[in-house]
């Protein structure tokens, strides 16, 4: 599995329904799935032409819900403590515009496929939980895809994905880290502003 999967994973949700006994997180998953794939079957085509378009949605109506100064941190682990307060926000936004490419170019590749909705972990008075999924597919086992979202001053915030067990954050801190052990935070800070180039 990659991330393009499981970021797909995250916009299927229009075939669920939004029930009234849903707690905060897992409806701010589904109403932002259901908003953001009308505008995809909507305007499938121009976001085709013109992907600045397609970032644009994404990163206003997905990913204010993310938390990516956690989320930074976390793909950073114990390198976080080499990172200057200058050199801070250029990461934060170089991870942030990877991300909005990433999760846009996946986008258009929904078919269809189902989500289902398991029941939850964690405890929401703790302001913490786990929103679990399972994507179905044809001939295969389901592919488990969960969303960790913790409470900050009242707001629902992603600060990691994974699946089957496989964390994105984790994902990220293995490559991170090498850049930085080998070449230094600056050099990260490049690789990812390339990447984002590259993928205009």
């Amino acid at each position: 599995m990659n991330i393009k999967t499981l970021i797909v994973g995250f916009f299927l949700l229009l075939v669920q329904p939004v029930w009234a006994g849903d707690s905060v997180p897992e409806l701010l998953i589904k109403q932002t799935a259901i908003d953001v794939l009308a505008s995809i079957k909507s305007n499938k085509s121009e976001y085709q032409a013109e992907p600045a378009k397609l970032y644009a949605m994404v990163d206003e109506k997905v990913l204010r819900h993310f938390d990516f100064d956690r989320m930074t941190s976390l793909a950073l682990g114990r390198y976080k403590r080499k990172v200057k307060n200058s050199q801070k926000k250029q990461l934060v936004e170089a991870f942030r515009k990877l991300l909005v490419r990433t999760y846009a170019k996946a986008l258009l590749e929904y078919n269809d496929e189902v989500l289902i909705f398991l029941p939850k972990r964690g405890k929401l008075d703790k302001g913490e939980v786990t929103i679990r999924t399972e994507i179905e597919q044809q001939g295969g086992f389901p592919i488990p895809i969960n969303y960790a979202m913790y409470e900050s001053d009242g707001n629902w915030l992603v600060y990691d994905l994974s699946i089957d067990n496989i964390s994105l954050v984790t994902n990220y801190r293995s490559s991170f880290a090498r850049v930085i052990k080998q070449k230094g935070v600056d050099q990260l800070i490049k690789t990812l502003q390339e990447r984002n180039q590259e993928e205009s």
